[in-house]
């Protein structure tokens, strides 16, 4: 007699859940989250709270003028310099080509009024450009003088831009726009005109080797640069930092008006007040951009 024995069913591999354990598992989840959440903000919360704790420390308080005076420069110098690094090659190409093969091709030389010419032209456009920036610059290292009440305590150069173009609207930007372009024009004549002439003229005049006609020429060049370019550079920093008084006008109404009014008022000689300090910032600058640009001009021949 036959016995059959009956085989139990396959046991699945996969484990059973645990409902319990399931239903407890979504909100240790979220618990989770939720207090890696409140720890992370904690923690931000904390960090910014130090920050704001070191920003007004006495010595960053003292600091942050110059800090953000520094960085509004750098910006400023960053919009201008693909222009200016435009119109000094405009204005050296008259050694070798542009300008050069124009007036060779009239059967003439490139003279002193060709070279200021060209660097009064491109000055004047790459102030035009870089003008807010170089508002947002004065504005923002004379903000320091003013009294607490007055401040308007701006937090970067973007800041600065955004607050006067709200404010006093959009044109504000382009605030004492024509010093600033004739103080552009003033600066380029000294610098790259007679940086350019008296290159030419230490070329054909004396025996000195080419590194000392260069930086010769950049030395005279950037104490030309300073003498024509101050008078206008006073008048620009008065106009940009201007604001309107308890009557609701602006001290000066423009270029001409500054002018006289300064001269009648404090003497023709205020405009080259601190003429020492100004050359000690200009010069160096002129003397570093065209002996680097006249190396590289030399280079790329």
């Amino acid at each position: 007699m036959q016995t059959s024995t009956q085989e139990p069913p396959p046991s699945s591999s996969k484990p059973k859940s645990n409902p319990a354990l399931s239903m407890t598992s979504g909100p240790l989840k979220q618990a989770a989250e939720s207090a890696r959440t409140r720890t992370s903000e904690i923690m931000k919360s904390d960090t910014v709270a130090r920050i704001s704790k070191f920003i007004h420390t006495p010595y960053m308080v003292a600091a942050l003028p110059f800090i953000n005076g520094g960085i509004s420069g750098m910006v400023a110098t960053t919009v201008v310099q693909p222009v200016d690094m435009v119109k000094v090659r405009i204005q050296l190409a008259g050694e070798g080509t542009a300008l050069g093969a124009r007036a060779k091709a009239d059967g003439r030389s490139v003279g002193f009024k060709e070279r200021a010419t060209a660097g009064l032209s491109a000055g004047g456009l790459a102030a035009m450009i870089g003008n807010p920036a170089d508002l947002a610059l004065i504005r923002m290292q004379s903000d320091g003088l003013k009294p607490l009440a007055e401040r308007k305590n701006y937090k970067s150069v973007i800041d600065a831009l955004s607050s006067i173009a709200k404010s006093e609207g959009v044109g504000a930007l382009w605030a004492g726009a024509a010093p600033t372009v004739a103080r552009a024009m003033a600066l380029n004549f000294g610098q790259l005109a007679f940086f350019s002439e008296a290159k030419a003229q230490l070329k054909q005049n004396t025996d000195l080797s080419p590194r000392i006609q260069t930086l010769t020429a950049s030395a005279t060049a950037g104490f030309f640069a300073s003498f024509f370019s101050l008078p206008f550079d006073f008048v620009k920093t008065r106009l940009q930092k201007q604001q309107k008084g308890p009557d609701g006008k602006l001290p000066y109404k423009g270029m001409a008006d500054c002018f006289t009014k300064v001269a009648k008022q404090e003497g023709i000689m205020r405009f080259y007040r601190g003429f020492g300090t100004y050359y000690v910032r200009i010069a160096p600058h002129a003397m570093v951009t065209l002996i680097v640009a006249d190396y590289l001009g030399w280079l790329t021949k």
